[in-house]
C-alpha cells in the first residue's frame, strides 16, 4: 500500500501493558482494549507530555497538544 512507516501489531497487548494503557473490559463484549493516549516525545526520546483518557471517544483537542508543545519549547529555551 506504499506506507513509509512501520506498524505495530500487539495481539497479546504486551506494548499496551508496558505503557499502562490497558482498559480491561472496555471493548465490545467486554474485551480488553487499549485506552486512548497521546504522547509528546522530544528528540532525545524523553516523554514531555502525556494525555490519557478512560474513554475511546475522548481525545486531546489540537489546541491542547499545541499548548503542550509551546510550553515545552519555552522550557527548553530557558
Amino acid at each position: 500500500m506504499g506506507f513509509t512507516f512501520p506498524f505495530l501489531s500487539d495481539v497479546k497487548a504486551e506494548v499496551v501493558r508496558r505503557y499502562d494503557l490497558l482498559h480491561p473490559g472496555a471493548g465490545p463484549k467486554g474485551a480488553d482494549i487499549s485506552r486512548p493516549a497521546e504522547f509528546l516525545i522530544d528528540t532525545t526520546g524523553t516523554i514531555r507530555w502525556v494525555n490519557l483518557t478512560e474513554s475511546a471517544a475522548v481525545r486531546a483537542r489540537p489546541e491542547q497538544v499545541l499548548k503542550a508543545f509551546d510550553e515545552d519549547s519555552r522550557q527548553a529555551t530557558r
